[in-house]
């Protein structure tokens, strides 16, 4: 019998909040983190919006001589996975280091310092790249500092499968902890792509809201108004823990995690396949590795990006797992955090097991005029109090790659 993984810390950083409690808060009140960007001159781009993370210091969290080593990515991973492991009470000893691991990801990794390393690579040539150019930029470092930081000596990997990247990094971990390779593994993801060449190569793929006059609604998915998805920053941490390990320490559970499937459309490098396919069988995996029926399942929150088509297929998904007529509610708070690739599925993870905890469905905001080719409960505009039990959260990505992750109250 696989062991029993249960979630004993969460970290979150986003548009809508510095911690899980803000940004819970800000998502149970349905409100928006989405503005105009901040963090360069956007005056000549077709999108000038994004959900930037506010009034974040690094310096809260790394030594000043450290910052600039690391990418914003990186700061972001560091900031939360300090929030998760303090609510967690885990502690890394030379005792149990080898069987506490990481696994977080990004989508891109440091954007931020590719550009910057190139611009100063175009003004004052090879000997202007900074020696730290590389560890700053390159995906595994967030797990790397994390790493060194605690002195977690178990397994150390990082996922950069697009939009699913944090959920396969969650999924992957709690299989480790199954099989009983880690007792103990800090996992998800995070993100810092709001930048010129991240949100103009988005833009110049048409994959952006271009609603810059009313940055609040951009995000709309289900809406017959989207226009496309709206960039987010920041990062989702959960602490996993084998069931019988967090017991004996006393750690206080958020809930447990007992399913996780994966799939892959085959089919276009950044649509989703025809009818759904892919995040009809994701769900389903998911579904058959908790050992439950998909009338088990109390809510979803959706990928939900508010582009045109993939809110569209994720609905016809959506009911060939559940049925034409489900009633399941789903809901994406994408429609407020914005869009975080790579750190999409931690955040929206640590969401689902805060959604569970407090008996609370996240609503899906600027949902004014539903398309009718979107016709189930999104949980329109505003949060309602539900029983839920079991939650499903779905994460696709570019390259046809899907994770689904399945968490239950805990009750025990």
């Amino acid at each position: 019998m696989a062991r029993r993984v249960v979630v004993t810390g969460l970290g979150l950083l986003c548009g809508v909040g510095n911690t899980s409690p803000e940004v819970w808060k800000s998502i149970t009140e349905g409100r928006s983190g989405v503005g105009t960007i901040t963090r360069f001159d956007a005056s000549d781009f077709a999108c000038r919006i994004a959900a930037e993370v506010k009034n974040f210091d690094p310096l809260n969290f790394i030594e000043k001589k450290e910052v600039k080593k690391m990418g914003r990515f990186i700061h972001l991973a560091l900031a939360a996975t300090d929030e998760a492991v303090k609510m967690s009470g885990l502690k890394v000893t030379p005792e149990n280091a080898t069987r506490v691991g990481v696994h977080i990801g990004s989508g891109v990794g440091g954007f931020d310092v590719i550009e910057r390393e190139h611009e100063e690579l175009l003004k004052g040539g090879p000997r202007k790249i900074s020696p730290f150019f590389i560890p700053a930029a390159i995906v595994n470092l967030a797990a790397g500092h994390v790493s060194i930081r605690y002195g977690a000596k178990g397994p150390n990997e990082a996922t950069a499968t697009a939009c699913t990247t944090s959920a396969h990094a969650i999924g992957d971990a709690y299989k480790i902890i199954q099989r009983c390779d880690a007792d103990v593994m800090i996992a998800g993801g995070s993100e810092a792509a709001i930048t010129p060449m991240g949100v103009g190569g988005f833009a110049a793929m048409r994959a952006l809201s271009t609603r810059n006059d009313d940055p609040e609604k951009a995000s709309r998915p289900w809406d017959s108004g989207r226009d496309g998805f709206v960039i987010g920053e920041g990062a989702g941490i959960v602490v996993l823990e084998e069931l019988e390990h967090a017991r004996k320490r006393g750690a206080e559970i958020l809930g447990e995690m007992i399913g996780y499937g994966m799939s892959a459309d085959a089919y276009h490098i950044t649509q989703p396949a025809e009818e759904g396919e892919g995040g009809f069988r994701v769900m389903m995996n998911a579904i058959n590795d908790a050992k439950i029926s998909p009338a088990d399942i109390d809510y979803v929150n959706a990928h939900g990006t508010s582009t045109p088509i993939g809110d569209v297929l994720e609905t016809k998904a959506i009911k060939r797992t559940f049925g034409n007529d489900t009633k399941v509610p789903v809901s994406s708070t994408k429609s407020m955090t914005g869009h975080l690739l790579g750190g999409a599925g931690g955040l929206e993870a640590g969401i689902t097991l805060l959604a569970l905890r407090d008996q609370i469905l996240p609503p899906t905001i600027n949902l004014e005029n539903p398309d009718p080719e979107c016709d189930l409960d999104y949980v329109p505009n505003h949060a309602r109090k539900a029983e839920l039990k079991i939650a499903l959260s779905n994460s696709f990505g570019f390259g046809g790659t899907n994770g689904s992750v399945i968490f239950r109250r805990w009750t025990e």
